[in-house]
């Protein structure tokens, strides 16, 4: 995809749809009050009229009048409203499911399996995360092939949300991508930076426009972020990759079909956030949450004292209540019926039962709508040690989610690491004995079996020969190379032979086979 050649286009050129409902998943995701007051307050009406006839609207507007971050805090009170994260959860919920252990990362060349390992311990396992992350938020993520000499002599693999990218695909996959961050917001200007990937090559460019245009294009020199590109492009503004037959960019989807979208042509290949639908049930959980904090201040214990309890401040000064006065002088006259006594307790009761128990609905209600299990946020279980069989049991709806998600994520790192190893292996890195293949993508299980499981299993399978040790010991340590279980295997059958000389036909035992009465000293014939 060619770099815009700037003027009035709009920028970011994404659909209007799509756009408000980006937005609307960040503003959740950033777990920051202002920004969703700001997001969904200013789309409604900023003035609190007296009578506001924006929540009678139907449309946009009047949904969002009636939403609790849509409804503006009165003139001259104080906002106490309380915010829930649980946006934040959910995202990082789905990060760690797919990625809390490093997927394995296998082909079939020795040299380029060592640098493969390398590149996860060297940091793409936590870009994963990261791109986990904003992915379930956000709707989608891109892994970009990456390189600084000045930082490395070695390419990386970095993220990119869905948000800040302009992908163009083809029948659901992707084709190019021009991927743009803003650098400079004076309020009135704003520089952007683009980066276009196309198979083979990558574009830079700098772009001076507005809040909503993207500008005339400006000379990489004249920001200091992208001066350094400046001496690294050709007079097409590009930099060739090395490797032509690789796009070094890929593209995981969250979900898909993205249900708000699935009619709009150019956004079919984009995909979903795990928000979608359950922002409303996300915004109840806040209110609730307010209604309780409100509770518990009007809870606060407070007092009603009689005129004649109150010591005079003089005249024209009013009177005061000193509580540590211990003496006081009633008035001299009768009672009278119905008079208060001189000093009455108030104490509003703080419904702690129906808060919770709304609480803990909407929030299961949310997150089961997200694809995943209540108890995958700790929402059940009485705390019981349970078995990795018995989790899984219990959270089938996140495990599905899950291995859905893992359908995306596979070929994006198998497509954006295929491209670093062609990029390493060109022109541009010369780097020796790599050999350029896709590699396999295995994602580890989330939860893990506990050591007695595993001893447990391993021994099954060993009474039942059903395994050979070198099976059996990679069951114990699926970690371990080639020559650490052969290594392993030697050392168990050494130790077998010692404890148990006649497995072995040594000297002064029985061959194999021969068992104890045939011919042996023990016979009966003897």
């Amino acid at each position: 995809m060619p770099l815009p050649a700037g003027g009035d286009v709009v920028w970011p050129p994404t659909h209007p749809v799509v756009a408000t409902a980006q937005a609307d998943w960040d503003a959740w995701y950033s777990s920051d009050p202002d920004r969703l007051t700001e997001r969904y307050e200013n789309r409604g009406v900023r003035e609190l009229p007296e009578n506001r006839p924006s929540q009678f609207r139907g449309g946009v507007w009047g949904r969002l009048a009636r939403w609790f971050w849509g409804n503006p805090t009165a003139p001259g009170e104080k906002r106490d409203k309380l915010h829930v994260p649980l946006a934040g959860d959910i995202a990082r919920t789905s990060s760690e499911l797919l990625f809390a252990e490093p997927p394995k990362l296998v082909i079939g060349h020795a040299a380029t399996q060592d640098r493969l390992e390398e590149l996860l311990a060297t940091g793409l396992h936590p870009t994963l995360l990261e791109g986990g992350e904003v992915c379930s938020a956000i709707g989608g993520a891109y892994l970009r092939v990456v390189w600084d000499q000045d930082v490395s002599d070695r390419p990386w693999i970095d993220t990119v949300p869905a948000d800040m990218a302009v992908p163009t695909f083809s029948y659901g996959r992707l084709r190019s991508v021009i991927f743009w961050r803003t650098l400079e917001h004076d309020g009135k200007t704003v520089l952007r930076h683009l980066e276009s990937h196309d198979r083979g090559r990558i574009t830079h460019g700098l772009y001076e426009g507005t809040a909503t245009t993207l500008g005339r294009p400006i000379p990489l020199t004249e920001h200091a972020d992208t001066a350094p590109l400046a001496a690294l492009v050709d007079s097409n503004s590009g930099i060739d990759t090395g490797a032509p037959d690789h796009l070094t960019a890929s593209h995981a989807p969250n979900v898909r079909p993205a249900r708000a979208w699935r009619n709009i042509p150019e956004a079919r290949g984009l995909g979903q956030s795990d928000y979608q639908g359950i922002e409303g049930l996300m915004d109840a959980v806040d209110e609730t949450y307010s209604s309780w904090m409100r509770d518990v201040q009007d809870g606060k214990s407070r007092i009603i004292v009689a005129q004649s309890m109150l010591e005079s401040l003089g005249p024209g000064q009013g009177a005061a209540w000193n509580e540590e006065r211990r003496i006081y002088t009633g008035l001299n006259m009768l009672p009278r019926p119905g008079d208060p006594a001189p000093i009455t307790d108030v104490q509003f009761a703080i419904r702690v039962e129906e808060h919770s128990r709304t609480c803990a609905e909407l929030v299961e209600q949310a997150v089961r709508q997200a694809g995943y299990s209540p108890s995958t946020f700790g929402e059940t279980g009485d705390g019981a040690a349970v078995t990795a069989t018995e989790i899984k049991a219990r959270e089938r709806r996140s495990m599905t989610t899950r291995a859905r998600k893992a359908l995306y994520w596979g070929p994006a790192i198998a497509d954006v690491v295929e491209a670093l190893l062609a990029v390493e292996a060109g022109p541009r890195f010369r780097v020796p004995g790599l050999g350029v293949d896709r590699p396999q993508v295995e994602f580890q299980d989330s939860v893990s079996e506990s050591p007695k499981e595993i001893a447990e299993t391993v021994e099954f399978l060993k009474r039942a020969e059903a395994a050979s040790r070198e099976t059996l010991v990679r069951m114990v340590h699926p970690d371990w190379k080639d020559e650490q279980v052969a290594a392993e295997v030697a050392k168990i059958e050494d130790e077998t032979a010692m404890a148990d000389p006649t497995l072995t036909g040594g000297e002064g035992f029985p061959p194999p086979g021969q068992q104890q009465g045939e011919g042996g000293a023990n016979s009966e014939e003897e």
